[in-house]
């Protein structure tokens, strides 16, 4: 007889995991405005399940014609990839430079603005480099 009750619950404990699905958010930044640079198209997508960030961007034509002048590999239309990971309510982008000197982009978790985290020799500084007009949130099941 416990041997029974014991086999129901473990069915049972099976049964229920089978059904529990699991939730990812993505979170997508849109129509970003740069203090620096003019864009056709400048969007973030953050997707914490992978731990990842896509930049999509479009350079407006002055802006391309700015860098291409100085850099011929610069392409109007372009996506960038980055490793992301959450601290608190912050997300922070993998860190770029040598461990004296590195910068991380930085997003606030319902926050428009996107920032620059720059750090020389362990001194912090912070600067908004973009605001975002739309914020979406979405869940993805699995």
């Amino acid at each position: 007889m416990k041997k029974n009750k014991i086999i129901y619950k473990l069915i049972l404990i099976i049964f229920l995991f089978s059904f529990n699905k699991l939730y990812a958010e993505i979170i997508i930044l849109s129509s970003c405005d740069s203090k620096k640079d003019s864009f056709l198209k400048n969007e973030y997508i953050l997707d914490l399940e992978k731990s990842l960030m896509t930049r999509n961007y479009v350079y407006a034509e002055k802006t391309f014609k700015k860098y291409r002048t100085t850099d011929l590999s610069i392409k109007k239309k372009n996506t960038l990839t980055r490793f992301i990971y959450k601290e608190d309510e912050k997300i922070l982008t993998d860190k770029i430079g040598y461990p004296q000197f590195y910068t991380q982009l930085l997003f606030e978790v319902d926050n428009r603005n996107i920032m620059i985290k720059t750090v020389i020799n362990e001194e912090e500084g912070i600067t908004p480099i973009s605001v975002c007009k739309k914020i979406e949130r979405f869940e993805k099941e699995s």
